[in-house]
């Protein structure tokens, strides 16, 4: 009898443990969908089309954006970057190549990091976004940049 109840309980800890963990595998398969919308049809669009109505709605206000460009240290607050795509010609109106491209996308609960790569123009951006699932929207909220040679 005890043998037949043990054995029920653990069979019914080993169920609530797989449950949990596929809820999990959902959860984190229903926020990587939701960045890479995020990724595809705002952030990759914005930057093409130099559209911060875009570009805007995606950021948390306070931003930072860290990196090097061409071997020289960058470092802007959201408010220049979002100037700096105004005020430049967009990839699209040049008639340059434009790649936009998600190489991973890591989810814990309500952060995650995207790498991603942009080519524009003659860069070569290698990018690691940091978002945060704040009031149920995936907002990038640092980004880290660095232009390679490919």
């Amino acid at each position: 009898m005890k043998t037949l109840l043990l054995t029920a309980l653990m069979f019914c800890t080993l169920q609530n443990i797989k449950a949990q963990k596929l809820k999990k595998m959902e959860n984190n398969q229903q926020s990587r969908a939701a960045i890479t919308e995020v990724l595809e049809n705002h952030y990759f669009k914005g930057i093409y089309e130099g559209d911060i109505s875009k570009l805007s709605p995606i950021y948390y206000n306070g931003t930072l954006l860290f990196g090097d460009i061409k071997g020289q240290p960058y470092a802007k607050i959201l408010e220049q970057y979002l100037d700096g795509v105004a005020h430049r010609q967009s990839p699209k109106d040049s008639g340059k190549p434009f790649k936009g491209e998600i190489v991973d996308i890591r989810v814990i609960n309500s952060i995650a990091v995207a790498e991603v790569k942009v080519k524009m123009y003659e860069f070569n951006y290698h990018e690691f976004l940091s978002f945060h699932q704040i009031d149920g929207k995936w907002l990038i909220v640092n980004k880290m940049i660095s232009d390679v040679n490919e």
